[in-house]
């Protein structure tokens, strides 16, 4: 089989970006969805709002799309995630794709005390988490083969690292211990992606939600003494969650995993702020 040919939504944001970085030595023929023209001649231009029968036409057959597309919490409408997500299903039956993938948040979950499986019930507690469960069951109505996505923090695409100032502010609990959360860095991200599209166009089956992650929690302290960063501390706020851990046993059985290391994670960070 030849390389997969994968659109992608939404590659002007920062996922978007960081697997531009990534794929370029990868067996993938990506096409990389813009608003705006670009000046690279494996890019679509087009609203996925609103996209031209023509745009979508022009594209030809595509065996996933990769739904990136969002709207993040001070960036305009939340509600447009469920949009955004819906037309990302419906350029996938267009264009004859094998899959969609769309992208949702560990947001979804909610406060829990243990890792968290993708079959739990559903309790966000911000109006992020709120819209994206929305967005999630929105789709549950849809004939076209999907798989969301619940990706934990990326480092480099979150708040924490790419900050400006040595030093970042961090929630001490009750325990004195800062937050623990589910992380991946840059590279492990984009091989990820790769395999499951890779897995998607050979025909494989794949579950309608996955967790993507690497396993175990990181304390958010140690990924700042690792990138060198100081740590300011200040009372957790009452809603604020300790321990966020996405429970990554089903993306296992796609993926090989290596237990997640704050070094390791800023490694690659690093890594992926030299090829910008």
């Amino acid at each position: 089989m030849s390389a997969p040919r994968v659109l992608v939504l939404g590659a002007s944001g920062r996922l978007g970006r960081m697997l531009q970085r990534h794929w370029q030595t990868m067996a993938l023929r990506p096409c990389w969805q813009y608003r705006r023209p670009v000046a690279r001649p494996d890019s679509a231009v087009f609203d996925p709002l609103c996209p031209d029968v023509a745009d979508v036409a022009a594209l030809g057959a595509v065996d996933v799309v990769l739904g990136l597309a969002g709207i993040t919490p001070g960036r305009g409408n939340l509600e447009l995630n469920t949009a955004l997500a819906r037309a990302a299903v419906q350029i996938g039956a267009r264009t004859g794709a094998a899959r969609v993938f769309v992208t949702s948040s560990a947001a979804v979950y909610g406060p829990a005390d243990t890792a968290l499986h993708e079959d739990l019930e559903l309790h966000p507690h911000t109006p992020y988490g709120h819209a994206k469960a929305a967005m999630e069951a929105a789709l549950r109505d849809s004939d076209a083969p999907y798989t969301v996505l619940r990706i934990g923090n990326v480092a480099g695409a979150d708040a924490l690292l790419d900050q400006p100032g040595p030093t970042r502010v961090l929630d001490r609990f009750p325990n004195g211990q800062g937050p623990l959360r589910s992380y991946i860095g840059p590279r492990a991200l984009a091989d990820i992606l790769a395999g499951l599209v890779t897995q998607a166009a050979q025909g494989r089956a794949l579950p309608e939600r996955l967790n993507i992650a690497l396993p175990g929690a990181v304390a958010m302290a140690d990924l700042c003494a690792a990138a060198g960063l100081g740590v300011a501390w200040r009372p957790a706020p009452a809603d604020a969650l300790a321990r966020v851990e996405l429970d990554v046993s089903r993306l296992g059985l796609f993926h090989p995993l290596v237990p997640a290391d704050a070094a390791q994670i800023v490694a690659q960070w690093r890594t992926d702020r030299a090829l910008v």
